[in-house]
């Protein structure tokens, strides 16, 4: 079952997060932090793993970056999709996209896609790694890499495919009491997901689905 093409996420009811989780601790967000995590193994369970099927198209792999501005108070770079494309249109998201058969694996695609869709060098980014896979409803098969960018970053949007980019803190975005929690009834059964709406000056940035998802993975990661 697909949504509709007119689907708006903002009009289904949803609950703020009660779960009493705390944010993040701002030293755990600052950059040596960050690579300290990463470099340490421990077992944890993601919560967002899988969405419902709504295609039937066979699974397709696919990398984002998740990519951490080290400002003074970090940031994650995040783009406005444009309205024709035919996936995820006109949604907030990652840079990334499908993988190509030359790459090289799951943070090579990230990469590439970063550069062609934001104009993002690698020399800009520090790999720290990735989280766990997770299977859109569209049957993408997401490779989050994670990275530190640069703060003096050139950036440069592929119009086809970026409406805009533009950055949200990272500790609002670790935040649980951000973390708002859908549920809708459909014939195929209750649907769930999270959206952690941003107030950029007046725009809002609607971040839901997908992305919420992996941002809550993510925050689960650093809060061990």
């Amino acid at each position: 079952m697909s949504l509709p093409a007119n689907f708006d996420p903002r009009t289904v009811p949803f609950q703020v997060d009660t779960s009493g989780l705390p944010p993040v601790a701002p030293e755990r967000l600052a950059k040596n932090a960050l690579i300290d995590r990463f470099a340490r193994s421990r077992d944890w369970v993601p919560e967002y793993r899988h969405e419902p099927r709504m295609s039937d198209r066979s699974l397709t792999p696919a990398s984002v970056l998740i990519g951490l501005v080290m400002r003074d108070r970090p940031t994650v770079l995040l783009t406005q999709r444009t309205a024709h494309l035919s996936s995820h249109s006109g949604q907030v998201a990652f840079p990334g996209g499908k993988a190509d058969a030359d790459d090289a694996g799951p943070v090579a695609t990230a990469l590439r896609e970063a550069q062609e869709e934001v104009g993002l060098s690698a020399e800009f980014v520090t790999v720290l790694g990735s989280l766990p896979n997770y299977t859109t409803g569209s049957q993408f098969v997401i490779t989050p890499v994670v990275g530190l960018l640069h703060p003096e970053l050139e950036l440069s949007a592929n119009a086809f495919e970026v409406e805009s980019i533009f950055e949200v803190p990272l500790d609002f975005l670790m935040n649980p009491a951000h973390h708002r929690h859908h549920f809708m009834a459909t014939p195929a059964g209750e649907r769930q997901w999270l959206s952690m709406p941003y107030h950029d000056g007046t725009a809002e940035r609607y971040i839901w689905g997908a992305t919420a998802g992996l941002l809550r993975n993510l925050y689960q990661f650093l809060s061990l």
